[in-house]
């Protein structure tokens, strides 16, 4: 091979490797900034939705759209699921879908979205303990400590009451909200122990499936099918329905599994203290929800507290 040939194939390799890391990053990016916006906004997108159709087929009939539409994609793709994905696919529905969505669609019929939006921020710091009981290793600086007791502070100012809370229910939804946090998070860390890592796009039909099912069966049997009535369901809450299908499940929902196959669930965790902002915003904007004193600093406490996490787990992982 000549000098001349010999070069041309270099720099054709570095253009493609360039490339490549462009690619890449875009693809990264794109990820990031699905589960940070794009679940920000489902916030108020939940909580107009579920004013004229009941929760958990809310949530049920959102997940079997969406996760019918990712199976058929996956199978016309080649892809098949096997039976150990499948029963790790209906653990994961479980804590993600039945008790986390489940807990906070309830939920959103009677506290507005930022509330729920600031107590499911806290979601990475519960990553963490998990992880660390999982493994059974207990390593703490002074930065996640910190971390830590800003975010009970913060969630004490928020379920004591900070002036959002609405409905006669009003005082269980925060609790309900901070259960599927707690299920969300165990799922994150079962997905990671999951043998359905390599097809982010065959989890996430696989899981949404899963979920949609256990859904659906607890919401007839607590009788949501009497409760549902076509007719009376608002055009405001089918374009809710209809965004948290295409956009929250499909879109972010496979970005968030792409990323958890690519990165530490407590780095993909951090969408948690961008979505608050988002859906505080826009529950201020337009759902008509009051920014009050104390909403702001629960708020800043919150999310203070998650980049204490962030930044102190982020330290053990370099010095260990």
């Amino acid at each position: 091979m000549s000098d001349t040939t010999q070069a041309i194939t270099a720099q054709t390799t570095l253009i493609e490797a360039n490339a490549a890391r462009t690619s890449w990053r875009i693809r990264v990016s794109l990820a990031f900034l699905a589960i940070y916006v794009i679940w920000g906004s489902t916030y108020l997108a939940i909580r107009y939705a579920v004013e004229t159709i009941p929760p958990l087929y809310t949530a049920g009939f959102r997940h079997l759209i969406a996760g019918s539409i990712l199976l058929a994609w996956a199978l016309a793709r080649g892809q098949r699921p096997t039976w150990p994905q499948v029963r790790a696919s209906v653990v994961i529905g479980f804590f993600f879908f039945l008790l986390g969505h489940g807990s906070l669609h309830w939920a959103e019929q009677h506290v507005p979205s930022g509330l729920a939006s600031l107590l499911i921020a806290i979601e990475p710091i519960i990553v963490f303990l998990m992880s660390s009981l999982a493994a059974r290793v207990w390593r703490v600086n002074g930065m996640l400590l910190a971390g830590i007791l800003l975010g009970l502070v913060g969630v004490g100012i928020l379920v004591r009451g900070t002036g959002l809370e609405a409905g006669s229910r009003g005082s269980l939804g925060p609790i309900a909200v901070l259960v599927g946090a707690i299920a969300w998070s165990a799922g994150i860390i079962y997905s990671r122990r999951s043998r359905l890592s390599g097809s982010p796009l065959l989890l996430s039909a696989l899981s949404l499936l899963a979920g949609s099912a256990m859904l659906l069966t607890t919401g007839t049997l607590v009788g949501e099918a009497k409760d549902l009535s076509i007719a009376h369901i608002t055009t405001k809450s089918w374009l809710a329905f209809a965004y948290l299908i295409v956009f929250g499940s499909i879109i972010a929902f496979t970005a968030y599994n792409w990323l958890l196959e690519h990165y530490s669930p407590t780095l993909v965790a951090t969408h948690t203290y961008v979505n608050p902002v988002v859906a505080v915003l826009l529950g201020w904007l337009y759902g008509g929800e009051s920014i009050t004193l104390k909403v702001g600093i629960a708020a800043a406490l919150v999310v203070g507290a998650v980049v204490l996490v962030d930044r102190g787990t982020s330290k053990l992982q370099r010095v260990g």
